[in-house]
């Protein structure tokens, strides 16, 4: 079983940053084999992916986010972050860390809210 824990959400206001964490424990066949991601969900809406980081640390972006947020992974440390900049009120979301390696785990999630 993979623990994930999610840190570093909060209220922003629009045009402001965010740095959001995602540490994994437990049964690790080795944190460098999985496929990172980050999820969102908003009210009412399909949760659906905001960036991805593979094992050879290839990256890909919503068209949402894309220029605004990064994503990236410390394999030593077991961790992935989202870098969020830019941020609009329509970022205001859960934002759920994600790990795949042959089973897909999930953390609990973090809330950020973009409001003046």
């Amino acid at each position: 079983q993979v623990q994930l824990v999610e840190s570093g959400g909060g209220l922003v206001q629009p045009g402001g940053s965010l740095r959001l964490s995602c540490v994994a424990s437990g049964s690790l066949f080795g944190f460098g084999m999985y496929d990172m991601a980050w999820y969102r969900q908003a009210p009412g809406k399909q949760r659906e992916l905001v960036a991805a980081i593979t094992r050879s640390r290839s990256t890909n972006y919503s068209a949402s986010v894309k220029g605004r947020f990064t994503i990236s992974r410390d394999n030593a440390e077991n961790t992935v972050d989202l870098q969020m900049n830019s941020l609009k009120p329509e970022d205001t979301a859960v934002y759920y860390c994600n790990a795949r390696y042959i089973i897909s785990y999930w953390g609990q999630g973090t809330q950020v809210t973009v409001s003046s």
